[in-house]
């Protein structure tokens, strides 16, 4: 059906323009010398009927093969289209129109140079259009994070409570969980608590990773694996917080962590990680970072120099005499002299504790090795 319009619509076109091409030539002077008829007007209107039938014939019999280049046309466009997903569609037209308003601010200047100004006014505000859409794609992940922040707000306004609103105004940050914290499984304790709020976000590249982990063949990797993916369906089910997966990648970006910076600067939002090389890089690059190492350290008990202790030593140190124990949160205690009484339970003296973002040292004497003037 379509075919037949489209043949039915090219073969009016030929006629009518076969009739402006014929009025053009009947009124030239050329014509007039080459044919004599410009007394007989009999056969000027004979002229202008057979150019008509010649041009509406012409593309008559030419209309298939136009038809066909504008079937193919249509189907590359409609399954290139069909590949993008709507928000990046509706974001291309409405960057277009935004590049023709904005080229319709001197079209009017550029129409007016001769002989090229209305070809250079049409190619100018192609090109605008064009560049709006490009910008608007490119910028989707910045421009649809404003307006999910925008809609956010605005729902959160209405539904909230004036009076609590009046009392406590309070953003809440997307949280951005990395494959390290995942894996760690210690979030979902912390989520059941309270003490972190969602959204969640979880990246579709996160899942991939968590993915290849988990078919990797080696047993500890799979393992681990296995246990971030049950980690994440039990935060799905069994907590009452909003968990989000994240679809949308950033392919000119090769590293996980470096796309886990971008989508929390994308979101506005927080990462949370137990990983401290992933800590250090976003604290210089000015992303809020939630480390649950760090929130376990501020947990645990404090221990001050000169407290005694009774431990087990475990194994030796790195250093020459060194002895280690652990206490029953996993804390290190680095013990001097303590090599020889490997297997022993002593009682020990803290000398200096060392905090970091990757976790808590103690260092200690054996209380029996001490000098007077040290106890």
């Amino acid at each position: 059906m379509l075919k037949k319009i489209l043949r039915g619509l090219f073969t009016i076109i030929g006629l009518i323009l076969g009739y402006l091409v014929g009025d053009v030539v009947i009124n030239s002077e050329y014509f007039t010398q080459i044919f004599y008829v410009s007394d007989n007007p009999i056969k000027k209107i004979l002229f202008l009927i057979l150019l008509t039938l010649f041009f509406g014939i012409i593309l008559f019999l030419i209309s298939p093969w136009i038809n066909s280049v504008i079937m193919k046309i249509m189907d590359y466009i409609e399954k290139n289209i069909q590949k993008l997903p709507a928000t990046e569609i509706l974001l291309g037209v409405v960057g277009a129109l935004i590049g023709l308003l904005i080229s319709s601010v001197f079209l009017n200047l550029l129409a007016k140079v001769p002989i090229v100004g209305a070809m250079l006014a049409v190619v100018v505000a192609i090109l605008m259009a064009a560049l709006g859409a490009n910008i608007a794609i490119r910028k989707r992940e910045e421009l649809m994070s404003l307006l999910y922040n925008i809609g956010y707000r605005r729902v959160q306004g209405i539904n909230k409570d004036k009076k609590v609103k009046d009392e406590c105004e309070q953003k809440v940050y997307p949280k951005v969980l990395d494959t390290s914290v995942i894996i760690d499984g210690r979030i979902f304790d912390i989520c059941q608590t309270g003490f972190v709020e969602g959204p969640l976000i979880i990246p579709d590249f996160v899942l991939a990773e968590l993915r290849h982990i988990a078919d990797s063949s080696d047993g500890l990797k799979r393992t681990r694996g296995r246990r971030g993916l049950d980690v994440l369906n039990k935060i799905q089910k069994e907590l009452n917080i909003d968990v989000q997966i994240y679809e949308k990648d950033f392919p000119n970006i090769a590293e996980v962590d470096s796309k886990l910076l971008k989508l929390s600067q994308v979101l506005n939002g927080k990462v949370v990680t137990n990983d401290y090389n992933l800590n250090k890089v976003a604290e210089f690059q000015g992303v809020p970072v939630l480390n649950i190492n760090e929130l376990a350290n501020a947990v645990k008990p404090v221990v001050l120099p000169g407290e005694e202790m009774n431990v087990q030593i475990i194994k030796d140190g790195k250093e020459s005499g060194q002895g280690i124990a652990y206490l029953d949160d996993g804390t290190m205690i680095v013990i001097e002299g303590g090599k020889k009484s490997i297997g022993e339970t002593k009682d020990v003296v803290v000398t200096s504790v060392l905090q970091t973002a990757a976790g808590r040292m103690i260092f200690a004497k054996q209380k029996e090795e001490l000098q007077p003037y040290e106890k």
